[in-house]
């Protein structure tokens, strides 16, 4: 792997140590024999250096033995804490800090004893250079763990701002779906039911011209015309967020304009009731837009696909919940397995639901709303008020 290759910090120390027994030699001026003997002790130890990153505690133990072997050898003294120095650097920064802290001591417990059994002064061997050795191989082994707890910190930080980058990016990518969705959602609320209307008018206006009765046509055509600019008024304010042009947006229609659709839809031929229960004038206004909508869609959805001759719109009110239910006395619920407009309407329906934590229900009702029995299409919605901001 990459990072165990020797680098040139490595060969440094490595140099270090070959130059350290190179000056004690010259120092002492042994016979050339031991002179020699000493340098290639020396090199044995530098190249242990370069084998450290890759094999720290094998590094280890072949230094300590090298260095035992240096002085059973009687070779010129360097002492036991400047050769094995960048040997137990390396191996702490590699995370071996237990195995260098015993060698270490393991070092200095045979130098101790081995110059006390010479005959050396007790003092001297005991307190001053005990002590100085003892610091530089402490020194060496906490500069080497710093260095690796440094290095690491660094890279667990690195690590973490990648991941509140990809968070980031994904949040930016949640929120771009989630407009998106916003987005199809309204076109696809406002294009269906308009045109759903605008077809119903039309047909109510061409019968109107057969029937030579100007006052209807001229009533589904104001329809057709107060619908299609409601639309396009809802058209340009989408297009407006998608543009991110200034000024004020047109506010989304909400539980106010509730009574003006369900009229829009009556003036086609279609009766529908509207029931209002409990107090709906401090609806929250996410909660007015998404009745307003589940009902465009629902009627949107008789309008297209139902066959039906009269809903019943019903929306029920209390401090904690809102129940909406739309019943028609149509044909039912569509095939198993329908991809059409009404599905994706349902979809959406759901879609927009679940965001304020409520719930759907939808399906064909036997013996519904039909003076003569059969089937219709019901479609429940039960919205939570407490804790939706106003």
């Amino acid at each position: 792997m990459p990072d165990a290759l020797p680098t040139r910090a490595d060969a440094l120390l490595a140099a270090a140590t070959l130059g350290l027994v190179a000056v004690a030699v010259a120092a002492e001026r042994p016979a050339a024999g031991g002179a020699a003997l000493a340098v290639v002790v020396g090199a044995v130890l530098g190249g242990l250096v370069l084998c450290a990153r890759r094999w720290p505690v094998p590094a280890l133990l072949a230094t300590a033995v090298a260095i035992l072997l240096y002085y059973a050898l009687d070779l010129p003294p360097v002492g036991v804490a400047a050769p094995a120095a960048a040997v137990l650097y390396r191996a702490s920064e590699r995370g071996r800090v237990v195995p260098a802290a015993v060698v270490a001591g393991s070092l200095l417990a045979v130098s101790v004893v081995a110059r006390l059994a010479e005959g050396d002064d007790v003092g001297v061997v005991v307190g001053t250079q005990l002590g100085s050795e003892a610091a530089l191989l402490l020194a060496v082994i906490a500069l080497g763990d710093a260095v690796r707890n440094r290095r690491s910190l660094r890279a667990a930080l690195i690590r973490q701002a990648v991941a509140a980058d990809e968070e980031r990016h994904r949040e930016a990518a949640r929120q771009v779906e989630a407009e998106r969705l916003r987005i199809a959602r309204e076109v696809h609320d406002t294009l269906g039911h308009t045109m759903s209307v605008i077809t119903l008018q039309s047909a109510v206006a061409r019968e109107a011209l057969a029937d030579s009765d100007p006052a209807q046509a001229e009533s589904a055509l104001a329809a057709i015309r107060s619908v299609s600019g409601s639309a396009m008024a809802e058209l340009r304010a989408t297009l407006g967020t998608l543009r991110r042009e200034p000024g004020p947006r047109e506010p989304a229609p909400g539980f106010d304009r509730l009574p003006a659709l369900v009229e829009g839809v009556r003036q086609g031929g279609l009766a529908v009731d509207l029931r209002v229960e409990g107090p709906v004038d401090r609806l929250p206004a996410v909660v007015g837009s998404t009745v307003y909508r589940v009902v465009q869609e629902a009627l949107t959805n008789v309008l297209r696909h139902a066959g039906a001759t009269r809903v019943t719109v019903t929306v029920r009110a209390t401090a904690a919940r809102l129940a909406l239910e739309v019943v028609d006395d149509g044909r039912g619920g569509p095939p198993a397995g329908r991809a059409d407009g009404r599905g994706q309407g349902l979809r959406g329906m759901a879609e927009r639901v679940a965001l304020l934590g409520g719930t759907v229900e939808t399906g064909t009702v036997q013996n519904g709303t039909a003076a003569s029995g059969g089937t219709g299409f019901r479609v429940a919605v039960s919205l939570p008020l407490a804790g939706v901001a106003a």
